[in-house]
């Protein structure tokens, strides 16, 4: 876990990369990849000295491939079927396609040592994304499609409402589809509802893609005081701004568009002292860490199965995170060690919500029910409508009063972490350890109804509505158990490291989909639960050039309280797989010229997962095994080298996930993985003089 050195929100441990330091040494890589589906990719780097004790990194990508889910046009696809075209202005039945990535980015690190106790190093990143939406099919469909009143989302040739049902399911069990296949979506990006007086914002169109560009610089500045003293500060800046769209329904019924903007920036400082006392037998580390992070969110919502279309923000999200920490080890002999260490934090997170109407006005009800009480809709002060967005009542009101509203949350704690290894012999180590970490409260990000839908516990006997989503949640806190052990046998041509761990969460934080009508998207604290499971990794050298790794995961989960979430206590937390496991066999020979040939297989085995806290059927994705496989060649000198590769060689369908949107408006979506595919990759090394 996280431990004292790591901040908020790593409860399940860090993983720490690191960027290689430019070392002078005048090396340079050229990569390049080509292959199916249309990838491309370039890379490289260059490392060179600038001046007398200056050194420069420069690296840069560009990788693309072609999605690989077809966008099609579902009037055009199906003709007779009483489904309008979209009219896409010649482009025939093809609109595009879903899960394609192309992404550049470049990288420049500096790297000054004037004397031999000084140190700085800075770097600066840019990144660059053009991508598809994300890659999603539609699995079941079950809905009217119609407004309370009758009114259609989708209008048919003949005038009628289009259901939303197995007609627009491209492939599966609940597909009466004629024409589909595994990787087709009839998504459109397009509301074209008629408008009403509830509903007067359309037609809407949702334009898909997924954007992405940031840019950020990073310092850090070394100084050795003396030989067991060293100070320490490192800084950073990062900006980004995304844009993102949905389909949500993944046809041409539009009960679901969303698009999506943020933009986002954050500073963040950190000074560490780390020292060394009684001639090594007491090494530490002391330090204090500040981030300081904004950003706004907007986003048009057009959410018909709900009767809201409205603009999301632009909400304001400051928030601060402090924290002082301490580790210490000693160092009690050589081969016994006891770490601890200490670390307090403090988080302040506002949330500012805006709510408007897509025109840019605010949405409000001209009567309100009584002087102090909130404005509601028109439907709960009595008026003859088909409930609270039906017709008669003023658009998007129940999202009344969420208009320059802050909701904040503050928070403190103490976290420690007790480790002590023993080292039997040089190539047997065990440890244990005792520690603690959290992950931070805060407010729900996105409540769709907002005070002018009341307290569930104020509507009359059998009224079903709606209820005010605002409200806060604690953090998630861990106390985790560990032992474990890492060996090395046969002159280190065997290496295994295993561990048991035992974890006890409280407060654990989940996004309930109903809280308690929907549209939800709540975060809360759902319970508490215990948490078992045991790690192994190996990697075996048998024999010259022969060398086989794997891996294996098991996790037992049990809820030991749900509180009033509903959750069933047999559940198990979302996108939690039980087992997993990975593993790898590769050959490497080297040939009389001194030339390398090889070839490698692994695979990888994920579990059955569930993507929604109370696993329900809908939202199970079913277990996978994937496997991958390349050759190669590396020439004499190794500067040359040419490789071969197909991923996912057994051309396995399978889900990353599958959502539930059945209790919504009758939706179950999938995102399936890519099929099989191949490349080439030509890489050239170019050696400096430092090397």
């Amino acid at each position: 876990p996280q431990g004292t050195l790591a901040g908020k929100n790593s409860i399940g441990g860090a993983i720490k990369l690191f960027s290689k330091k430019p070392e002078g040494s005048g090396d340079s890589r050229l990569e390049v990849t080509a292959g199916s589906d249309g990838q491309f990719g370039l890379k490289g780097f260059t490392d060179f000295e600038l001046a007398e004790n200056l050194y420069a990194r420069i690296s840069g990508m560009t990788r693309s491939i072609d999605g690989y889910v077809k966008l099609l046009d579902y009037g055009r696809t199906h003709p007779g079927s009483n489904v309008p075209s979209l009219n896409n202005q010649g482009r025939g039945a093809d609109l595009g396609e879903l899960g394609g990535r192309q992404v550049s980015a470049g990288r420049l690190a500096l790297s000054w040592m004037p004397n031999d106790r000084l140190s700085v190093d800075v770097s600066g990143d840019y990144t660059i994304e053009d991508s598809d939406p994300t890659a999603d099919v539609l699995l079941s469909a079950n809905h009217p499609a119609t407004t309370p009143e009758g009114i259609p989302f989708l209008t048919g040739l003949d005038g009628n409402a289009i259901p939303f049902d197995c007609r627009f399911v491209p492939h599966g069990a609940n597909s009466c589809d004629p024409n589909g296949g595994k990787y087709i979506s009839y998504a459109n990006f397009f509301d074209g509802r008629d408008p009403t007086s509830q509903a007067p914002y359309k037609p809407y169109y949702a334009a898909g893609g997924n954007e992405y560009e940031g840019w950020g610089v990073q310092g850090k500045v070394s100084y050795q005081i003396n030989d067991n003293m060293e100070l320490i500060y490192i800084t950073s800046y990062r900006e980004y701004e995304m844009n993102f769209a949905f389909d949500q329904d993944a046809s041409p019924v539009p009960q679901a568009q969303l698009n999506n903007v943020l933009e986002h920036e954050a500073w963040s400082h950190e000074i560490r002292l780390n020292g060394s006392l009684a001639e090594g037998f007491f090494d530490y580390t002391v330090g204090a860490f500040y981030f300081d992070q904004t950003g706004d969110y907007n986003a048009r919502v057009d959410l018909n199965y709900a009767g809201i279309d409205f603009i999301h923000g632009p909400d304001e999200t400051p928030s601060t995170s402090k924290a002082a920490f301490f580790n210490g080890t000693l160092n009690l002999s050589d081969a016994w060690t006891v770490n601890f260490g200490l670390r307090y934090s403090e988080d302040e997170k506002d949330y500012t919500y805006f709510r408007s109407n897509p025109d840019g006005t605010v949405p409000f009800v001209e009567n309100p029910p009584a002087p102090g009480l909130p404005p509601i809709c028109e439907f709960f002060l009595g008026a003859p409508t088909a409930g609270p967005v039906g017709l008669g009542n003023t658009p998007n009101c129940l999202l009344t009063g969420l208009f320059n509203l802050t909701d904040s949350f503050e928070g403190d704690r103490m976290d420690y972490r007790l480790v002590s290894d023993y080292r039997f012999t040089e190539s047997f180590m065990l440890y244990g350890s005792i520690s603690t970490g959290y992950k931070a409260g805060g407010v729900n990000p996105r409540p769709f109804f907002g005070p002018s839908a009341g307290e569930c516990s104020d509507l009359p006997p059998g009224v079903l509505a709606p209820c005010n989503q605002l409200a806060p949640f604690e953090p998630e806190e861990l106390l985790t158990y560990e032992v474990g052990f890492k060996a090395d046998f046969w002159d280190r041509r065997i290496r295994l490291n295993g561990a048991v761990f035992f974890n006890e969460y409280e407060d654990i934080i989940l996004t309930l989909t109903e809280c308690p009508a929907a549209p939800c998207l709540q975060p809360n604290n759902v319970g508490e639960a215990e948490v078992g499971g045991i790690e192994f990794e190996g990697s075996f050298f048998l024999t010259d050039g022969l060398r086989i790794d794997a891996s294996y995961a098991y996790l037992d989960f049990e809820y030991q309280d749900v509180g009033t979430s509903g959750i069933p206590l047999d559940a198990i937390t979302p996108y939690t797989p039980e087992t997993a496991y990975s593993f790898g066999i590769q050959y490497d020979h080297i040939l009389p010229s001194g030339a390398s040939i090889g070839g490698r297989f692994d695979g990888s085995y994920r579990d059955e997962i569930w993507s929604d806290p109370f696993n329900t059927p809908a939202s199970k994705a079913d277990d996978y095994f994937v496997g991958n496989m390349n050759v190669r060649y590396v020439s004499p000198s190794e500067d040359w080298q040419v490789k071969l590769e197909v991923r996912n060689v057994f051309d396995k369908y399978y889900f990353h996930g599958v959502i539930d949107d059945v209790s919504a408006f009758g939706a179950q979506t999938g995102l399936p993985g890519r099929g099989r595919t191949w490349a080439v990759t030509l890489r050239r090394d170019f050696r400096g003089s430092g090397s």
